[in-house]
């Protein structure tokens, strides 16, 4: 017997509705929904252990899979099995990470898991923008800690107006898109790109969004009432001491806030913590430190996190001595690696990174292999993190995810400033060298550097800024270009990358209840200043793109030709292409689009480049009737000549066209290596070949008189094919004429 099912309908401007019903699967886990739209359908489920891990923070796992099942597809690869998350799972965990984990206790530390899987795919929809649903109604249904329910979604705008959780189609033509994630009450997460957009333009697309997500929260409201809301579990929470913390307080806030409010750099001003730490743990008796340390170190974390919001709040002095909206000192250098095809330094105060630029052939594009999407990107960028960056050794066991989210970002943050028919497949690589504030807008700046450096013709420069805000309630502070402490200290903290005209990407994590839009505008006009500011550097080191690709760079040409000429092109077993590109030194590429054949050609030398470009135009060279051609004289025989129009390219010449008079022998008019002009007549109806002629393109003699077509005589013709064809055989089988018989009797005397 089949579950009670309960279910909610969330309906969609656009699309599909979608339906929200639990009580059929999954039942084991502490919450589980089926979330459906059209034909997707995603499972999100929601387990937590019942003890405490011990550890000082949340030890939250999302993870989001496409199950290649859900699309009627095979998994790439030899195993045939779903593996390790690709880069686009792993974005999607990211940003359903980003909303929840605010709304768990400071306090709860027991291991939690969401597992959200794609088990019905839709073309027409995109999963991605509904597993924050998927997983904040699982939460809803279960008995743990959560504040309240959350939702995410996708708006793009398409012809001026804002779509929720657009299609695929609808994506492809819209000039901004982005992910929203938001309680009813407050704005959380915000991630996307767009076409230099303002900032006002910005501010509206959430809005638009977040009227959306207010509906899809309601919804699981609905949806837990119905099914009836569990009583929350009870949970072993953090010990506390507020003796401890009293005495904590006391003797570290004003130490903090003098060496706060006095501004130093990085180590210095982290050994001073570090010291006045070790003092407040000196006052603490041996017995008190051991069976109390944590809670010291806890407190003391929260005094010097206050004391620090305090300086910035009441003096406007930020921990490295800089006002609210000063920039870091940058310098920038270009070219730096020679073998590279481009190469960028781009330095601000403690955080360095080093971009480099390769350029290659559609063979080299980025292969997009999901179950929700397929293709492949012709411009990637990746991101690279080394702990030295930040002075720490630790293992490294591959790319994080964080190293997947920045790169992405700075990638979305350029993709667009490239032009659309760029022949090159572009990968660019961001080496972090040093951290202390925003590597992946330090990524975005390098990038833009060393794209120029290549000789790629970007249509504008691209820079990027990191922001924070704090705020006690009543007054606020937007800090430009933050540290690595601020980041953690503050209240927000947002990424926004941009041209001269508009912005381009944006990350934003708000981690305060009910910010006002208005506060929001402000900081972004505030990121604007910073940005151009940095723009400047950018432009004052590298004006303008170069001019061209550099000598060891390779070059590209690209052609197109007729369907019909792809088999020729490549040849037997691709014989003929693969001796192109060994005499040629290049590197060729054919692909079959709409019954054309698009080919690149790649190479470091213009002039091979030019040489394979021709020999291809040889192969697909057809003449055209009535047309003159110079050709070549490559054979003699006796009753004419061969001749080349392009290398491969030969017909015959008969003797009868040489001239307007009759040749008797054709080597006393022309001889092998002679240059000369012929029209092409077209295909003869009666041979099936080509004809030329030689006269054709001489005046005709005076008085000449075309003779008239030779008349085929049927009686002859027959006769010949009655003796090459069966007629006398078949008189050998019956003979019908009147018999000899004097003549056979003779014989047979004989």
């Amino acid at each position: 017997m089949k579950p009670q099912v309960f279910k909610q309908v969330i309906k969609m401007a656009n699309g599909p509705d979608i339906t929200i019903e639990t009580g059929a699967l999954a039942k084991q886990a502490h919450g589980s929904v089926v979330i459906t739209c059209g034909k997707a359908m995603l499972l999100g489920t929601v387990v937590s252990s019942y003890k405490s891990t011990g550890l000082d923070f949340l030890p939250l796992t999302v993870d989001y899979r496409e199950k290649f099942a859900a699309a009627g597809k095979y998994p790439g690869g030899f195993f045939k099995r779903e593996a390790r998350p690709n880069d686009g799972e792993v974005l999607t965990m990211r940003l359903v990470d980003r909303v929840l984990r605010p709304l768990f206790p400071k306090d709860y530390h027991s291991e939690v898991q969401v597992m959200i899987q794609l088990m019905s795919h839709d073309p027409e929809v995109m999963p991605d923008a509904m597993a924050g649903l998927a997983a904040s109604a699982a939460i809803q249904l279960s008995d743990l800690p959560f504040e309240c329910p959350i939702s995410e979604v996708r708006v793009a705008r398409v012809d001026g107006e804002f779509v929720i959780n657009p299609s695929y189609a609808q994506l492809e033509v819209a000039d901004l898109e982005m992910m929203i994630g938001a309680s009813a009450d407050s704005v959380m997460m915000v991630e996307g790109e767009m076409e230099e957009i303002s900032e006002e333009e910005m501010i509206a697309a959430i809005k638009a969004a977040h009227e959306a997500i207010k509906e899809q929260c309601a919804a699981q409201v609905a949806l837990a009432e119905q099914v009836g809301k569990k009583e929350v579990r009870e949970y072993e929470g953090e010990k506390e001491d507020a003796d401890i913390e009293a005495k904590v307080a006391e003797l570290a806030y004003q130490k903090v806030y003098d060496v706060a409010k006095k501004g130093s750099a990085k180590h210095e001003r982290s050994a001073a913590f570090s010291e006045i730490k070790e003092e407040i743990k000196a006052t603490f008796s041996e017995e008190d430190q051991e069976e109390n340390g944590d809670l010291i170190s806890k407190y003391f974390n929260k005094t010097h996190k206050k004391a620090v919001r305090d300086v910035l709040l009441n003096e406007g002095i930020r921990l490295d001595g800089r006002k609210t909206t000063d920039i870091r000192d940058i310098w920038c250098e270009v070219d730096y690696l020679p073998s590279t095809h481009g190469s960028a330094i781009f330095s601000r105060g403690e955080t360095q990174a080093l971009a480099t630029v390769t350029l290659g052939t559609s063979r080299d594009a980025n292969v997009i292999d999901m179950a929700s999407q397929e293709g492949e990107e012709r411009f990637y960028l990746h991101y690279n993190f080394p702990p030295f960056s930040t002075g720490e050794a630790r293992p490294l066991r591959g790319t994080s995810r964080r190293e997947i989210g920045h790169g992405n970002l700075a990638q979305r943050a350029l993709k667009k400033m490239l032009p659309a028919d760029l022949p090159y497949t572009v990968r660019v690589v961001s080496e972090v060298l040093e951290s202390n504030g925003s590597s992946s807008m330090a990524t975005v700046c390098a990038g833009t550097m060393a794209l120029m450096d290549a000789g790629l013709p970007m249509k504008k420069p691209v820079s990027g800024i990191a922001m924070g805000l704090i705020t006690d309630g009543s007054n606020y502070a937007v800090l430009s270009d933050i540290l690595g402490d601020e980041d953690h200290l503050g209240d927000m903290d947002f990424k926004v990358t941009g041209t001269e005209d508009g912005i381009t990407a944006c990350q934003m994590d708000i981690k305060v209840k009910g910010l006002s839009y208005e506060i929001l505008t402000n900081a972004l006009m505030q990121a604007r200043d910073g940005r151009m500011h940095i723009l400047g550097k950018l432009t004052d080191t590298i004006p303008a793109p170069a001019a061209d690709v550099k000598p060891h760079a390779p070059k590209m040409e690209s052609m197109e030709i007729e369907g019909k000429y792809i088999g020729a092109v490549i040849g037997p077993g691709g014989k003929i292409i693969q001796e192109m590109q060994k005499e040629t030194d290049t590197v060729i590429n054919i692909e079959e689009v709409d019954d054309m054949g698009v080919i690149e050609i790649a190479g470091t030398d213009r002039t091979k480049i030019e040489a394979a470009l021709e020999r291809i135009r040889n192969i697909i060279f057809e003449p055209e009737v009535g047309s003159v051609y110079e050709v070549k004289v490559v054979k003699m025989l006796d009753f004419g000549a061969v001749v080349e129009f392009k290398p491969g390219k030969e017909t015959l010449l008969h003797v009868s066209e040489f001239d307007y008079k009759r040749i008797e022998d054709p080597s006393t008019v022309l001889k092998v290596g002679d240059v000369l002009d012929v029209k092409y007549m077209g295909v003869d109806p009666r041979t099936k070949k080509q004809k030329v002629s030689r006269k054709e393109c001489m005046p005709k003699p005076e008085g000449w008189v075309e003779r008239p077509p030779r008349k085929r005589d049927d009686s002859r013709g027959r006769g010949r094919d009655d003796r090459r064809g069966g007629g006398r055989r078949d008189d050998r089988r019956r003979d019908d004429r009147p018999r000899r018989d004097n003549d056979s009797d003779s014989k047979s005397e004989e």
